[in-house]
């Protein structure tokens, strides 16, 4: 799956074991991107991704001779990521929240903020991943809102099992040994979350032609611009979905996601330009308003859609605080 240690440099090892860190930053720096993606999949945030990988390299710098090289760098760098990842879980115990009580103005939402603490992830700070021959899911699927989602909705264990068997491909064994687990509890802990997720995830659709997709996204801005509401949920499917993390709202299918949005209509602060980025290999944009003080357009929020075929399947509406990630500047002219 990966080159075993008498592969790497021996010479960086032994320098980091003998305390330059330079010779440290070498040695893993070439796996903190695929290490933050897979914290951000045990965590669905950006934010506290980023937090478990700077913990991660600071444990793995002070428990460097503590590696013993029967794995790989890249292996133990998991070893330590993905508990780092645990402890994170549960000490924040996260779990589906209980949603305070709502204005009286927006419609009774579908379901109520099971994953409020999502986030978006920008795909300029993807990696590309060679999983091992075990993986069950491509990258393509398991960066995608849907997939994330999904996977918050497992136990920490068996999510950890989950992305490293089926997402990572490592063997079994392999996995145990990351977790501290018999082969067994691996097993079964994998057993129960691929159930679970066959009855809670639906498969991404296969992309679709690129002038499909831009026909599709221009139409889809020009009657958020408008604010068309009619227009809005005739590209969406009959089943879509509409999120705003960390907002309770959430609802599923057309005429929910009409009632919602006429509901808002009279709140709704004019949306004045769309620029476009990608998060979770999903089109997005960052969006702006005209702040009536300065004159400027200031951002509002970050929307990231999900495509099935030639509808829009999901759409979540992120708050403007993540603009950063993307590049996208506070204000424009």
């Amino acid at each position: 799956m990966e080159p075993e240690v008498a592969d790497m440099s021996v010479e960086l090892l032994s320098r980091a074991r003998a305390g330059d860190r330079e010779a440290f930053t070498e040695l893993v720096e070439p796996y903190r991107r695929e290490l933050q993606v897979h914290c951000y999949r045990m965590l669905a945030s950006l934010q506290d991704a980023e937090d478990a990988v700077q913990e991660t390299l600071l444990s793995a710098w002070l428990g460097l001779d503590g590696f013993e090289g029967r794995s790989s760098v890249r292996t133990w760098l998991y070893r330590v990521a993905t508990n780092r990842c645990l402890n994170m879980l549960r000490a924040s115990s996260r779990r589906p929240v209980v949603a305070e009580p709502l204005p009286t103005w927006p419609p009774e939402p579908t379901r109520l903020g099971e994953v409020a603490w999502l986030q978006p992830y920008p795909d300029a700070l993807l990696t590309d991943e060679t999983p091992g021959p075990e993986a069950r899911y491509e990258s393509r699927e398991a960066i995608s809102l849907a997939f994330i989602t999904a996977v918050q909705l497992l136990p920490p264990n068996q999510r950890a099992v989950l992305l490293l068997r089926d997402v990572l491909g490592y063997r079994a064994s392999e996995a145990a040994d990351i977790l501290g687990l018999t082969e067994d509890a691996v097993t079964n802990a994998l057993k129960r979350a691929r159930a679970t997720m066959e009855a809670s995830h639906r498969p991404g659709a296969p992309a679709v032609e690129p002038e499909i997709e831009q026909d599709l996204l221009d139409r889809f801005v020009e009657a958020f611009v408008n604010f068309d509401v009619d227009a809005i949920v005739s590209l969406m499917t009959d089943d879509a979905w509409v999120r705003m993390p960390p907002m309770p709202f959430e609802y599923r299918g057309a005429e929910a996601i009409r009632r919602f949005f006429h509901a808002i209509e009279p709140h709704h602060a004019a949306v004045e330009r769309f620029v476009p980025v990608r998060a979770n290999g999903q089109p997005a944009w960052g969006v702006y308003s005209m702040d009536s003080v300065t004159g400027l357009l200031r951002i509002s929020s970050v929307f990231v859609v999900a495509l099935d075929g030639d509808r829009i399947c999901d759409f979540i509406r992120f708050e403007s605080c993540l603009a950063s990630y993307f590049g996208l500047p506070r204000t424009l002219p």
